[in-house]
């Protein structure tokens, strides 16, 4: 039976490591002698690339920004993708230099809301060959947040109220269109409620409230020789409103 008994790093007893009690490593595998293809290798089957542009927050010419499906823990998480077919290392110069460009404008972007203390920007790349960058938004004051595992901490915080996450994706959205492309994410729409009826009393002049509406003020108020308004004669009976038109 092999020994599973190895001693635990140190970054176990950093205050930002998410978990505590009785842990144990896992056993190292065998290296594999080719590694799979990732998600994407071939630009026809990649999702990023098939993707349409509404499904972004913003998007550009050469890029575009896109959320989560739905609140995280953290206040903000966006990642950053070039539309052409191509990994950090096969950038061209172009792209090379206006990646940098658009790393540090989405940082301060992110950066401006509220409750956010930094930005941690990371790249992977081991799951999509399509380039993407993560922007992960830290909690002001949450310390025990700092550090590397910020991405495991995203997944163990409570989800954050979905009107306020839709405002804040609307928020970065403005910004960047600020500097060109098109903002594509909009604010939450606030959600009206009107009462079903309006109750009107007739001695409400007398107590000096407000009338209710127009109708209430002419009928208070009459002007004077004003004729009675004229009624419509039907086969079947008389009514008191115009016929209504076909």
């Amino acid at each position: 039976m092999p020994d599973n008994s190895a001693p635990l790093p140190d970054f176990t007893r950093w205050p930002s490591f998410p978990f505590e009690g009785d842990m144990r490593v896992k056993p190292l595998l065998a290296p594999v002698e080719v590694e799979p293809p990732r998600s994407g290798e071939d630009a026809s089957e990649c999702v990023a690339c098939g993707t349409p542009d509404d499904a972004y927050i913003w998007i550009s010419e050469r890029w575009r920004v896109r959320a989560m499906d739905r609140p995280t823990g953290l206040p903000m998480v966006l990642i950053l993708e070039c539309r052409s077919h191509l990994d950090l290392g096969d950038l061209p110069n172009l792209l090379a230099a206006e990646l940098g460009v658009m790393t540090v404008r989405l940082e301060r972007a992110i950066r401006s809301l509220d409750g956010v203390a930094r930005v941690h920007v990371n790249r992977w790349g081991d799951g999509s060959a399509h380039l993407h960058l993560w922007f992960l938004a830290r909690p002001y004051g949450r310390l025990q947040l700092r550090g590397t595992f910020l991405s495991l901490w995203d997944d163990i915080l409570p989800v954050i109220p979905e009107h306020q996450w839709r405002e804040n994706l609307a928020l970065v959205a403005a910004w960047l269109a600020g500097f060109g492309g098109e903002a594509i994410a909009e604010p939450a729409h606030i959600q009206w409620e009107s009462p079903s009826t309006i109750t009107y009393s007739p001695t409400a002049n007398e107590t000096g409230s407000r009338p209710a509406n127009l109708g209430d003020i002419e009928a208070a108020n009459p002007e004077p020789n004003q004729p009675p308004a004229p009624t419509i004669a039907a086969e079947s009976g008389a009514i008191d409103s115009p016929t209504p038109k076909a």
